[in-house]
């Protein structure tokens, strides 16, 4: 479900918002198959990275995105999606995952779908494994999501350092994804959009290979967000490109100072 790149024009993000976007992904250096998925069609963004050898991780991750794009939202273009139905649609691919790889892939996800309540919009972003969802805000990083792995755990628990988790032998074992174990929940967040606000979604062919800094100085120095999601890339390719590299950036920004840039 890989949008056309000439679908980036700014849309209406409740009164006084735009939303602008880019979004690419490459086999990268050391992969014979790119297993990554995503879509980028307002108001769902996410990466999902397959698991599995044989191509069964291209299928999974496929087959998520496509359930993913069967969201009732995304065909009327409103803003009302729940952190219940999404959960639903989630649990959904992974049983349609079990049913298309006989339970013998699987597949990480995570995003944001954009939502409005009471008029105020939000990003609700979502995640089940390794990928990751990042806010840059009021020119901070953070990472909003949390990783679903061995590494984490050990950072959670204080036995290594983050620095660490990026280069341990066990840093690409999930202890949570879709369609494959038993654990498949999303973990959700909701967080009200700011002006300014710039979303990454990526796969950890990205993470793996860019620490946060490295990734906070590409997202702050360049100005749109298929300039950012290309620089990005090509810097994890540049670094080593031993996974594929998927990643979507999504900014929001007001209405009127998005006129300004057109001219």
């Amino acid at each position: 479900m890989n949008a056309d790149p000439s679908d980036t024009a700014p849309t209406s993000l409740g009164p006084g918002f735009a939303l602008r976007y880019g979004f690419g992904t490459d086999r990268g250096l050391k992969r014979e198959l790119n297993e990554d998925s995503f879509i980028a069609s307002d108001p769902v963004f996410a990466v999902a990275d397959g698991m599995g050898g044989h191509e069964s991780g291209e299928i999974a991750s496929a087959v998520c995105i496509r359930t993913l794009a069967g969201l009732p939202q995304l065909a009327s273009r409103t803003r009302s999606t729940t952190a219940v139905e999404l959960q639903d649609c989630i649990l959904a691919a992974d049983t349609r995952i079990r049913e298309a790889t006989g339970a013998r892939a699987g597949t990480t996800l995570s995003g944001v779908v954009v939502v409005e309540q009471m008029g105020v919009p939000y990003w609700l972003v979502m995640n089940v494994g390794d990928s990751r969802t990042y806010r840059l805000s009021k020119g901070g990083l953070e990472q909003v999501s949390v990783d679903h792995s061995e590494v984490q755990e050990l950072v959670d628990a204080g036995s290594i350092t983050a620095e660490e988790a990026m280069v341990h032998p066990r840093r690409h074992v999930v202890t949570r994804a879709l369609g494959t174990g038993d654990e498949n929940e999303a973990d959700f967040w909701l967080l009200p959009i700011q002006e300014g606000d710039r979303m990454l979604i990526c796969s950890d062919g990205l993470n793996g290979e860019l620490d946060d800094a490295h990734i906070a100085r590409i997202l702050r120095t360049t100005g749109q967000p298929q300039d950012a999601v290309d620089a990005l890339i090509e810097a994890a390719l540049r670094s080593g490109g031993r996974d594929n590299v998927t990643a979507i950036v999504v900014d929001a920004e007001k209405a009127q100072a998005q006129q300004v840039h057109n001219h």
